[in-house]
């Protein structure tokens, strides 16, 4: 498959997955600014309308402030405000859309995140696109609550020809995370992706217990862990936001990535999570097949999010 058909092939799997959002904000657009004139009650309500949408207030007073600038009482098309809405989504988004880079051997990735957020099916589709790059890579079963989670790994490691690290269900994760590390190291593996049990950033102790794999990792490998991935669920909307705070202050969240963006009408929860916290966006999903996961592009997300074709 050539790289345009890749693109297209991708843009059309994005656009279909953020249609729920990007025909609940056009729907609203066209039925504001095509029914009244592009007056104050009618920024108000389309403000209300990127509230809805899980832009943000920062991000939705922005735009009001932007279609009122110049062009307060006039005409305006839905075409035009969908337009506009796309560039300063483009602008939140470009800072952050960063790919991840491998900058040590062996690189260790720590993934986290809540129960039901797609960590384990994300860390398959990593370790297929970093085999697919021809790198060593060992993925560790460090979900070790769960026997179905480390039998998924142990299917992903099959069908991408990773290693797999695992131990007994009830076992500590973070001697698991030890062994691994010192594993890799001996093997010669390049890419080490670490799941970790799926726990609600309320649970102390479950915290208590991320922090401390991210302690013992560093006994073996001082630089551990490489990058902190958090996935979020785009469907939890904003609880997003408290996600990001919390796992950021156990963890050392260093990049996330989003997934069920096919599955919600809140796909602006990126945007708003950019404003705020201005982490790097390195994935985003839109479906369960293994090239339903791609680096994240501003533009790209931007338009989709509001409903322009490309």
């Amino acid at each position: 498959m050539n790289d345009t058909t890749q693109t297209g092939s991708w843009w059309k799997r994005l656009s279909g997955g953020l249609k729920r959002t990007s025909a609940s904000l056009g729907g609203a657009i066209a039925d504001l600014v095509t029914k009244r004139k592009l007056d104050a009650a009618t920024l108000e309500e389309l403000e209300n309308e990127l509230i809805r949408a899980d832009l943000g207030v920062a991000f939705a007073g922005r735009v009001a402030s932007a279609l009122s600038d110049g062009r307060f009482e006039k005409g305006l098309a839905p075409e035009d405000v969908r337009a506009l809405l796309a560039a300063e989504i483009e602008k939140v988004l470009a800072p952050v859309a960063k790919p991840l880079e491998v900058t040590a051997t062996p690189f260790v990735i720590l993934v986290a995140g809540v129960n039901g957020s797609g960590k384990t099916t994300t860390i398959g589709k990593l370790a297929a696109r970093f085999r697919a790059d021809g790198k060593k890579v060992m993925l560790v079963a460090g979900d070790t609550f769960r026997a179905a989670a480390i039998e998924q790994l142990k299917i992903w490691g099959e069908r991408t020809g990773a290693a797999v690290k695992a131990s007994a269900q009830g076992s500590d994760p973070a001697s698991l995370a030890f062994e691994a590390i010192t594993a890799a190291k001996a093997d010669g593996s390049e890419v080490v992706l670490v799941d970790t049990a799926g726990r609600l950033q309320n649970r102390a102790e479950l915290m208590n217990e991320l922090e401390k794999i991210v302690r013992v990792m560093r006994k073996v490998e001082p630089t551990a862990p490489h990058a902190v991935l958090l996935v979020l669920d785009a469907t939890v909307g904003q609880n997003a936001l408290s996600q990001v705070e919390t796992f950021g202050k156990i963890a050392g969240v260093t990049g996330l990535v989003m997934t069920k963006l096919d599955g919600t009408a809140r796909g602006g929860i990126l945007v708003a999570i950019a404003e705020r916290f201005k982490l790097p966006v390195h994935f985003i999903g839109v479906g369960e097949g293994v090239d339903d996961l791609s680096e994240f592009t501003a533009r790209d997300f931007a338009r989709a999010v509001v409903g322009i074709e490309d």
